[in-house]
């Protein structure tokens, strides 16, 4: 009965013939909307029917994106060990195969990040060896995936199949993205595990509409004025999941844990006040917001805590048994178990590292970055650099291997402009796809500007680039137009699309050699730098 209804509405959507502003799909030919109170308002216009294709251009550009990921991932090293960051988690992964999923050198005093990335580096080390590819698999994989699912998420986005498949050229086409990816540390791991509970909300955006839409064609949605109760939200818990595992690779996912909660509850009230609810907001506090917080508050909760499997079991994790030792048997935390609260001590030193790795207390790393930078990548890394006698390969004695985290300048140079043009279709069009998209970006670079002394790094924006590739291809759609326009308006369009494209990638293409650590003369070596800040 839902399965028909739900088709009866998708039928009815592209018969009718009034648009809804900021669901209408980009680049494609304008489905006639409902008129209002139609039940159709709610579920907004069907996606594209090439579904065979799309999978087809999914598939094909995700292939694309594994042979860039993991060709030559083995390199470079430094003399057959990590380079840059690496240093930390590769050895610490390592070490959690030999320790039953733990770190095994508590005095070390560098054992900072949760434990599921490491752990995911360690299953490549444990399959692949203890070699740069190994301990690198794992970001190569994660970054491959991320390619997958930005395809998907674009063409949901936009109603697209092209511009989704232009969303996966942009995103391995993007430096930063490319370089992190071939990297033994967290950030493409983190990446991953953003870009997918913001799928998972995506798809749970589709399913609540749907829902709704069934309950208006039965004339239900009066029934109260704040609307019906939706059931069990799937997409909502799996999102949850995914937060909770993204935290327990890195703290700072739950930026998006706060920032998701928010879009969430945003979409809820859309859908209600769509389907002709009287009183949306309200509804949605009284209907939704109780779920929400099991969803995207316990549920993370519950998958962070699963990842200190081995630390739970060990008898050797650091602080494992603080309690009775550097913390208290008594005192109002008593009731609950002792190793959650010594988990609670480990992390609160952990705290203590990361508040103390400011510019005043441990100097200012010569490649560190405020985030007013990062949006452009005014000031990129360099992880990797060697020159002599023992460089060969550029057809002289003395070659320059060098690798350097980098955006690709053609995406992100326009990124303040495209950023606020995805601002303007908010604010003017009520583009609830821009607004989603500024959101995510928003809870993963403002919280950096609340504590300006201290140490920051260009890689944190790897979690960002998959939503400056999304705001673009916004962007990009709008250019494009739709389908139903004027045929010179179309081909005027699609060749300013095709032009920004290929732009992506010729830069992509010339900057290789930086991103690889291939063999080049010096003179070939300055021509790369093209800002005196991309310079030590």
């Amino acid at each position: 009965m839902v399965i028909r209804a739900v088709e009866g509405l998708r039928t009815r959507a592209a018969s009718s013939d009034r648009p809804v502003a900021g669901v209408e799909p980009l680049g494609v030919s304008p489905e006639a909307l409902p008129r209002p109170l139609d039940p159709t308002a709610v579920l907004g216009p069907p996606l594209p029917t090439d579904r065979l294709r799309s999978w087809i251009v999914t598939i094909a550009l995700t292939l694309v994106a594994g042979v860039v990921r993991f060709t030559g991932l083995g390199y470079p090293t430094d003399g057959g060990t990590p380079v840059f960051d690496e240093k930390h988690y590769v050895p610490q992964a390592w070490q959690m195969l030999r320790n039953g999923g733990v770190e095994d050198n508590p005095g070390y005093e560098l054992v900072v990040h949760p434990p599921l990335g490491k752990q995911l580096i360690a299953l490549g080390e444990l399959l692949f060896g203890y070699d740069g590819f190994g301990w690198r698999a794992a970001s190569a994989l994660a970054g491959t995936l991320t390619v997958l699912l930005i395809i998907r998420i674009a063409r949901r986005l936009t109603g697209s199949t092209l511009l989704g498949g232009i969303a996966g050229i942009l995103l391995i086409c993007d430096g930063l993205s490319h370089v992190q990816s071939r990297m033994g540390m967290l950030d493409s791991i983190s990446a991953f595990f953003v870009l997918a509970p913001f799928a998972a909300l995506l798809c749970d955006r589709d399913d609540v509409r749907a829902r709704m839409a069934v309950v208006v064609t039965e004339g239900r949605v009066g029934d109260t004025p704040y609307g019906p109760r939706l059931g069990v939200r799937w997409w909502r818990l799996l999102a949850g999941a995914l937060l909770g595992w993204g935290c327990a690779v890195k703290w700072s996912e739950s930026y998006w844990v706060a920032g998701f909660a928010l879009l969430v509850l945003l979409f809820d009230a859309g859908a209600r006040r769509a389907a002709g609810v009287r009183r949306p907001w309200v509804g949605t506090l009284r209907r939704d917001l109780g779920p929400a917080v099991w969803a995207l508050a316990v549920v993370p909760l519950l998958a962070y805590l699963s990842a200190w499997w081995g630390w739970f079991r060990s008898e050797t994790g650091t602080d494992r048994y603080a309690v009775g030792i550097e913390v208290g048997t008594g005192g109002p935390w008593s009731f609950l178990p002792d190793a959650l609260r010594s988990l609670w001590y480990y992390s609160s030193k952990v705290l203590e590292f990361h508040a103390g790795l400011t510019t005043e207390a441990s100097g200012v790393h010569p490649w560190e970055s405020k985030p007013w930078t990062w949006p452009m990548g005014l000031r990129p890394m360099l992880y990797y650099y060697a020159s002599g006698d023992h460089v060969t390969g550029c057809g002289r004695s003395d070659c320059i291997s060098a690798v350097m985290l980098i955006g690709t300048p053609a995406l992100w140079w326009p990124a303040v402009p495209v950023l606020g043009f995805a601002l303007w279709r908010l604010l003017t069009r009520n583009d609830w796809r821009s607004g989603a998209v500024l959101l995510a970006y928003a809870a993963g670079i403002l919280p950096w500007f609340a504590n300006m002394s201290r140490q920051m790094y260009y890689f944190y924006m790897a979690p960002l680039a998959p939503f400056l590739v999304l705001a673009t291809v916004l962007a990009m759609g709008v250019v494009l137009g739709p389908a139903g326009a004027g045929r010179e308006r179309r081909q005027t369009g699609l060749l300013v699309v095709g032009l920004w494209t290929g732009l992506v990638v010729a830069n992509f293409a010339w900057l290789w050699p930086i991103l690889m650590g291939v063999p080049i003369t010096p003179e070939m070596w300055d021509t790369q730098l093209w800002l005196p800040s991309w310079r030590q």
